[in-house]
């Protein structure tokens, strides 16, 4: 069993680039993210129509939501800040997906505005949406399916989320629909995160396939597009195994061909949101080694922070740890990797095996260019991190800059002590 994973880049390149940009800093892999787009979309070229509405929340940034569109990919959004981001970089109209919960109306006026489809969460939304901004002709829902489909434990059970449609609740909504003029119609579910088993998103789409069957016998209204959601998971272990993405595509095109097929559904356009694992593979952080401790346990102490990488502190999640320069020495150190939070959680790792330690060593933590800077905070005025993309052609840009403490003080009204 392998005990490493790849870096697209080596030591001497990082040093170089922190040179220039200190440490703590995100690092972006372009050509591992095109590739990404590319091997998702080869998957479900079969589906006309098909598109990933990249997750704009797991990497809000433009110049990575820029590669995605590049590469054929839409937005997904939950938020007026990335309604914002969409537009910035040209995405507009139905190249966007607006999925929110508890949403407020100014948000779906912000929606409207940009031409993005609705994706609504609740029932009670309907009515909330014609009254305070207007239905637009193409409105989807959310399924939660309930106790019928197990989650996991990022996204929990479907049956304690706050999420979505019960299934009364869809036919209900699509006939409030019917009955308000709305012509166009979608179908959205979201059950899992962070999932490896790729039968998982197989079974999604067949419980999909059916409600919109059902749905169409029952009511007569055909279902432009299923979303499946995305979730589809990463390998963050160096023993796991990434979701083979053809064998999902071909899996799902054949329950497509065995189900909207014979029903007179087809085409029905299939597209997915999945943000993760487009760029989470992709995305390190680099930090460096300041301080060494003893006590009850040995302690690395690295100028990054939970405030910058919050997933292993927030969720006990697994994020490989590669020392620069080391990544062929023995592993037999154990240490708990930390950070200089107020807070004892501020653990990038616990008793993990590394090589030996020294200042100034440089570490990268792998896969973290999802929901990693996005996730970011300032408890005890910590500023976050550049971000920078290695491009294609092996330079480095500057795609975010660090924080400063003028911006951190921006909002405080500092008028009265002067």
């Amino acid at each position: 069993m392998s005990s490493t994973k790849p870096l697209p880049f080596d030591e001497a390149t990082v040093r170089a680039i922190a040179e220039k940009y200190p440490t703590p800093f995100y690092l972006y892999d372009e050509a591992g993210i095109r590739n990404t787009c590319r091997q998702l979309n080869e998957a479900f070229s079969w589906s006309e129509g098909f598109r990933n509405y990249f997750a704009v929340k797991a990497t809000p940034n433009p110049h990575i939501l820029k590669l995605a569109i590049e590469e054929g990919l839409g937005a997904d959004c939950s938020s007026k800040a990335e309604l914002i981001l969409s537009e910035k970089v040209g995405l507009t109209g139905e190249q966007v997906m607006f999925t929110s919960n508890n949403t407020p109306a100014w948000e779906y006026q912000a929606a409207r505005e940009l031409g993005a489809i609705l994706n609504l969460d609740d029932i009670t939304h309907i009515e909330f949406v014609e009254q305070s901004v207007g239905l637009p002709e193409l409105v989807s829902f959310r399924y939660n399916p309930g106790s019928a489909r197990a989650g996991n434990v990022i996204i929990g059970k479907p049956e304690e989320a706050k999420y979505g449609f019960t299934e009364q609740q869809l036919f209900d909504g699509y006939r409030m629909l019917q009955e308000k003029g709305v012509q166009r119609f979608g179908l959205h579910t979201m059950v899992a995160s962070n999932e490896l088993d790729g039968s998982f998103f197989v079974e999604t789409a067949r419980m999909l396939f059916d409600l919109v069957i059902r749905i169409h016998q029952e009511l007569g209204i055909r279902i432009e597009f299923t979303n499946l959601g995305g979730g589809i998971g990463i390998p963050y272990r160096p023993e796991d195994k990434a979701v083979d993405l053809a064998w999902v595509g071909n899996e799902i095109k054949a329950l497509y061909e065995q189900t909207i097929v014979p029903a007179g559904l087809d085409p029905l356009r299939v597209v997915l949101e999945n943000g993760r694992m487009i760029t989470g593979p992709h995305g390190y952080l680099v930090t460096s080694c300041i301080h060494h401790k003893e006590i009850y346990r040995k302690y690395v102490g690295v100028d990054a922070c939970m405030a910058n990488l919050m997933r292993p502190g927030m969720y006990g999640a697994y994020h490989h740890i590669s020392v620069l320069g080391k990544e062929d020495a023995a592993a037999d150190t154990v240490v708990d990797v930390v950070g200089s939070l107020c807070e004892n959680n501020d653990k990038f790792a616990i008793q993990r095996s590394l090589p030996p330690i020294n200042r100034d060593d440089l570490l990268v933590i792998h896969d973290a260019g999802a929901h990693g800077h996005a996730m970011g905070f300032q408890y005890n005025g910590k500023l976050r991190s550049a971000e920078l993309l290695l491009k294609a052609d092996g330079n480095v840009e500057q795609i975010r800059r660090a924080e400063t403490y003028d911006d951190y003080f921006a909002t405080v009204d500092f008028s009265s002590f002067q």
